[in-house]
């Protein structure tokens, strides 16, 4: 920083009158005091000096220049609003110089080093009157800090008050001076400094005390935030204005000492009304099950060290009212499905972009503020005849079957382990030959078993595995009718593969993530690769429009083109329904946390569909009515 800083006006030497010295022995008299001083300050000086030399064992404050402070993580919405901050102990946002206000770098120069661009890391004389103080205090009364001797202090040094320490400041600070500019030194300690309130650094602290970026603040807030440093909380204008004040008339009164401002400005800083902002240290998130989910990621894929400290700028995949949207959904049918006797049922909702895999909307539960338990992405349940696409999908991508390929809906029992295994419909009867999109439609067990048992059920979750679901499986007869636990996310995630015609990216709630200087840590734009068989695809989705159009899902239709299935559990403790259109897919899952039975005849058909149907005629709205893909615009593949 060059003298142009404060307006071509030069720091001016100030006369060592005007501060209190404690009385020794006897009294010191002017003269007497002027003497000491100088004999002291050159002493000072000339000892620390050799200091410089004997101290070995201090650190070393080369290391400086690879030293990256702890800064806060941000987590944005699509649209670039805050959802969230995360951070350690340390609130920072670090900003290089040129982004803070002249206002306040004259307003903390004048009130902690007024002479920092003439001295070359310790002022003599301001150290000469330290030791004065403090030896006729008979202890340590009196700093004599430069503002690069307390950069030192906090970066390198403890914080306790000792004549030692104060001497390893000095020695510390001359060595800081010659390998950084003054410049550097002022930039770091003002990003580095606290501000009282867990604000470290100057744009947390101006953003907290003032709601606006270090940038802008005026001369009467810079005076005001330069007063805080000595004792933050004591003097912070949240805890009391009046000595807030007080201090703020403290360091204009020494800025106008100085010639850095008029007695007009000094007047007018004083008249200026402070408009507080508030603390945002901890504060809560707005969309917690969104922020948490991607602080999971970041922890998983950074490490929590760097998730607490490294200063990521991260843009969500969500849009911040369309969230809203969805958790006022999920309340909303909470409170209607307890009216129908789901006594403490728990909701969680999915919405994914086919086309992209970007999830649009995350609900994890009912009430985030009641329970952090995040059931869209942690709870794994059991998906019933929701399950069963997954089974007629492997059928279809062999080639051997079609949409209207027959099936039989007929008594048949299978050898598990030392017992006989006799699959059951729902309604307990057998239709006897049907198509699969009978079948489907129909939400048929039977079939769907001697499907997958046709197929191999190894081949079932060979295609679940494709599709993300991770869940433990093994290939037993009752797999197709859902017995395993699979999370809302992972099924959204499939279906939207299915809508996408077997295209698929990684299902994320990260768009992008930068460091604070904007250099791009990771890019998620989507890199679709084709993973299904697009004819198998389309044949799964055509045959889930019949599931809408006359089958268990009648309940979901929304007046446009879509394709879907429900799920019901054969003890009612999960029902589920999962559908898409070709812009948005969307699962929902209601279920008690405690696994018990929701209510006898609970189904996904009679009390989910409805959910799904009003979240996405809202989510639609102002989205173009589309048409999947007919499985005759691909080839199918050939017959094994």
């Amino acid at each position: 920083m060059s003298s142009r800083t404060f307006d071509n006006k030069q720091p001016q030497e100030q006369a060592s009158s005007g501060f209190d010295f404690f009385k020794g022995v006897g009294q010191v008299t002017g003269g007497t005091l002027l003497s000491v001083t100088l004999l002291t300050s050159s002493i000072a000086a000339g000892a620390l000096v050799g200091l410089a030399i004997s101290f070995r064992n201090l650190p070393d404050v080369r290391q400086i220049k690879s030293f990256f402070p702890s800064e806060t993580t941000y987590i944005y919405d699509i649209k670039g609003k805050l959802l969230t901050s995360i951070h350690g102990e340390a609130n920072r946002e670090v900003v290089p110089l040129n982004r803070i206000s002249p206002n306040l770098k004259r307003a903390v120069l004048a009130s902690e080093d007024g002479h920092f661009y003439g001295h070359h890391g310790i002022n003599p004389t301001g150290v000469g009157r330290a030791i004065v103080v403090n030896m006729a205090a008979g202890g340590v009364k009196e700093g004599g800090s430069t503002i690069t001797m307390q950069l030192v202090k906090n970066l390198f040094l403890s914080q306790k008050r000792a004549f030692t320490r104060k001497l390893a400041e000095g020695v510390l600070a001359i060595r800081l001076e010659q390998i950084l500019s003054k410049d550097e030194i002022l930039e770091m300690y003002l990003n580095q400094v606290y501000w009282g309130h867990n604000n470290y650094g100057v744009q947390t602290a101006a953003r907290s005390y003032f709601n606006k970026s270090a940038e802008f603040l005026t001369l009467g807030e810079s005076a005001m935030m330069a007063g805080l440093i000595q004792a933050p909380e004591q003097f912070s204008p949240f805890a009391s204005m009046r000595l807030a004040k007080q201090k703020q008339k403290e360091v204009l009164g020494r800025m106008v000492e100085l010639n850095w401002i008029t007695q007009k400005e000094y007047d007018d800083a004083l008249k200026q009304e402070i408009k507080l902002g508030r603390i945002r240290s901890f504060q809560g998130s707005a969309s917690p099950y969104i922020t948490n989910t991607v602080a999971q990621e970041l922890a998983k894929k950074f490490g929590r060290d760097v998730l607490l400290k490294g200063g990521m700028r991260v843009q969500t995949t969500v849009d911040a009212k369309f969230q809203a949207m969805a958790e006022d959904t999920v309340k909303t049918w909470h409170k209607r499905l307890q009216s129908q006797g789901l006594y403490k049922n728990q909701m969680a909702l999915v919405a994914v972009d086919p086309r992209t895999h970007f999830v649009k909307a995350l609900v994890g539960g009912v009430d985030s503020k009641s329970s952090e338990f995040n059931r869209a992405i942690q709870s794994q349940r059991q998906p019933g005849s929701s399950f069963k696409p997954f089974v007629y999908y492997a059928a279809f991508a062999t080639g051997k079957y079609a949409p209207n390929s027959t099936v039989l809906d007929t008594p048949v029992s299978y050898q598990d382990g030392n017992s006989r295994y006799y699959p059951r419909n729902y309604d307990g009867g057998f239709s006897g030959a049907m198509s699969i999109r009978t079948a489907l439609a129909q939400s048929r067990n039977i079939p769907v078993i001697k499907l997958g048992k046709a197929v191999g059920m190894n081949k079932v979750i060979e295609t679940c595995r494709t599709l993300g679901i991770m869940s433990p499986m093994e290939p037993v007869t009752s797999l197709p009718l859902g017995a395993i636990g699979v999370t809302p996310l992972e099924m959204a995630s499939a279906y939207a593969t299915f809508a996408n015609y077997g295209w698929q990216s990684p299902a994320t709630v990260i768009v992008r993530i930068t460091d604070s200087a904007g250099n791009v840590i990771l890019d998620n734009t989507p890199k679709p690769k084709q993973v299904l068989d697009p004819w198998a695809s389309a044949a799964i989705i055509d045959v889930m429009t019949s599931v809408m159009t006359e089958g268990t899902g009648k309940g979901a239709s929304i007046n446009r083109p879509s394709a879907g299935k429900t799920g019901t559990t054969s003890s009612e403790k999960d029902i589920w329904f999962v559908g898409t259109v070709p812009q948005l897919t969307t699962a929902v899952w209601v279920g008690r946390d405690d696994n018990r039975q929701l209510a006898s005849g609970a189904t996904g058909g009679g009390m989910v569909a409805p959910v799904w149907r009003d979240f996405m005629t809202k989510a639609l709205k102002n989205v173009p009515v589309e048409k999947f893909k007919s499985p005759s615009q691909f080839p199918r593949p050939k017959s094994n």
